[in-house]
């Protein structure tokens, strides 16, 4: 039994109209600013966060452990009390905390270059920077977190900062700026070595001796005068303590708020420098 299926098939003629209205000239989209490019990548390393929760682990139960142990295991011995020992060490934990995770820009940068993210990007009609922009942007919110977190938890155990609320978010607001110039060297670095697992032995070379090395935990005072050089004139960790606790205390120390904000600029004109020639030639 055949059946014909000509008069039930009836072939698609397109329309002389239809066709000049698909294929008529139309004006492009315009450009996307280099800010709202900035902002887009900057969602977009939000939004890996929301999908990868354990992301938030270096932001939340990290800093609730460094500000724990140190209060209590060294506030005796160092300070009579742990909770007078809070108040000295609580901005030094809270700048180690957040300039230890500033090195994850520099690894999630790295990831997307093997994972040829990174040649989508390049082909995109966008301002060339927005993409390294975008990363610290998104880590930008992952420093407010863990710095909110540690002056949640310090005020919990006693800490009473004399420049009250202001001061607080002053000092928190310096150290998110600082930390957002410090990130270029990373970026630099995460272009620049061939594997994540590189770019954070690399990362935790440069780190522990600057804040460990640091006013972070000791008043320099009691420390050798050769190594006061280096922490209180030459580390910049160091500098950015200061500036925190100044604020923190209500006495802002306008020659380090000065280091810290020269700092800054260099950090960001030197590596981001660097990491744009580079993102140009890989």
């Amino acid at each position: 039994m055949s059946t014909d299926t000509s008069a039930s098939t009836t072939a698609y003629v397109p329309v002389a109209e239809t066709l000049g209205t698909v294929l008529a000239p139309s004006s492009r989209p315009p450009r996307p600013s280099a800010l709202s490019a900035s902002v887009t990548f900057g969602w977009r390393a939000m939004l890996k966060i929301k999908h990868v929760p354990e992301q938030l682990f270096d932001v939340t139960a990290f800093p609730i452990m460094m500000t724990l142990m140190f209060t209590f295991l060294f506030g005796g011995a160092l300070a009579g009390s742990p909770g007078q020992y809070l108040q000295f060490v609580l901005p030094g934990i809270m700048v180690q905390s957040v300039v230890m995770i500033t090195m994850y820009t520099g690894i999630e940068v790295n990831k997307d270059i093997e994972r040829g993210v990174f040649d989508r990007f390049r082909t995109l009609p966008i301002w060339r920077p927005s993409p390294m922009v975008g990363y610290l942007l998104g880590d930008m919110l992952r420093y407010v977190m863990a710095s909110v977190v540690i002056l949640i938890v310090g005020l919990i155990l006693g800490f009473r900062p004399a420049g009250g609320i202001a001061g607080a978010a002053a000092g928190i607001a310096v150290l998110v700026g600082f930390s957002f110039a410090f990130s270029w060297l990373w970026t630099m670095l995460g272009l620049l070595l061939r594997s994540e697992k590189s770019v954070m032995g690399w990362s935790m070379m440069v780190l522990f001796p600057l804040t460990f090395l640091s006013n972070v935990f000791v008043d320099p005072s009691t420390m050798p005068g050769w190594l006061q050089v280096f922490v209180v004139h030459i580390n910049p960790i160091s500098h950015l303590v200061a500036s925190v606790r100044s604020l923190m205390s209500g006495q802002p120390n306008v020659a380090e708020l000065g280091w810290v904000l020269i700092a800054g600029v260099a950090l960001i004109a030197i590596f981001g420098s660097l990491t744009m020639r580079l993102y140009n030639r890989k």
